[in-house]
């Protein structure tokens, strides 16, 4: 059982904090819709949310426990046990399912030998699936710490893994620069990323986001953003390759290369299952 009353943080640690939340208090009309950012604050301090940091949103919001437990509970983002520097998520909603979602997720339990909600030996890394990473046009997709890691495949996502686990530099395929899992959450309280040009290579939507986008203006289309099926990978321009000189895996749509989980499997063809009027 957990000691009840939870211990409260070192008196150093505390005033350190306290500071913090009056400052994100201090940002709302009223102090309970600080709860949200002040969950994030406590969770950048040990990497998840403890006892003592539920103890503390609730002293400073002049909530009970109960009330901070059942929002830090609610939301998937707040961890409730210890977890690893990097917070990786794969996505195996429909489109990425199909699209090797699965796959990737299977790959990668099996290659750090951890399951869903678990993290590596080291400390490095924790793994679950996600139901959906709100980026369909770039499936699979992986996140670490909420940041988008495109067009994944088993082979990807294992040497992002590695790269991780090993301190190697490892770059989003859009977005801010990757920190650890406590930097992020302290970034979500809404404290400033004060590391240079991280802020400004947020960067915006790419070309398979933006497609849609441009015919509807009247633009042209631009270049195919899916490899034809049965094509070999070659490099375009813009293409990255590797250091072999050969182009890295290429990602075909469901409509070009279908799955076995895909209806559009001609080894499993998705049918009427009755005749009309039956």
């Amino acid at each position: 059982m957990p000691q009840l009353p939870a211990p409260d943080y070192p008196a150093d640690v505390r005033a350190r904090l306290e500071a913090d939340a009056r400052e994100i208090i201090a940002r709302y009309p009223g102090s309970r819709s600080a709860l949200l950012p002040m969950l994030h604050l406590v969770q950048s301090e040990e990497g998840h949310v403890t006892p003592t940091g539920l103890r503390f949103c609730a002293e400073m919001l002049d909530l009970t426990t109960a009330e901070v437990t059942a929002v830090a509970t609610f939301y998937t983002m707040y961890r409730r046990k210890p977890s690893g520097d990097y917070q990786v998520g794969v996505c195996t909603n429909t489109l990425c399912a199909v699209m090797g979602g699965d796959a990737i997720f299977e790959a990668l339990q099996e290659h750090l030998g951890v399951g869903n909600d678990e993290t590596t030996e080291d400390g490095k890394v924790t793994l679950e699936h996600i139901e959906c990473n709100a980026a369909c046009d770039f499936a699979p997709v992986v996140m670490v710490n909420w940041e988008f890691f495109d067009n994944q495949t088993p082979r990807s996502a294992r040497k992002l893994v590695d790269d991780l686990r090993a301190g190697r530099e490892v770059r989003p395929t859009r977005g801010a620069p990757l920190c650890t899992f406590k930097e992020t959450a302290r970034i979500l309280a809404g404290f400033p990323d004060e590391r240079p040009g991280a802020v400004g290579a947020s960067g915006s939507a790419g070309p398979p986001s933006l497609a849609g986008l441009k015919l509807a203006k009247g633009e042209e289309a631009g270049p195919k953003v899916v490899s034809p099926r049965g094509g070999e990978a070659t490099a375009s321009a813009g293409q990255p390759v590797t250091e072999t000189g050969e182009a890295p895996e290429t990602h075909p749509s469901s409509h070009d290369a279908p799955r076995s989980t895909a209806a559009s499997d001609p080894d499993n063809p998705a049918g009427p299952v009755a005749k009309e009027g039956k």
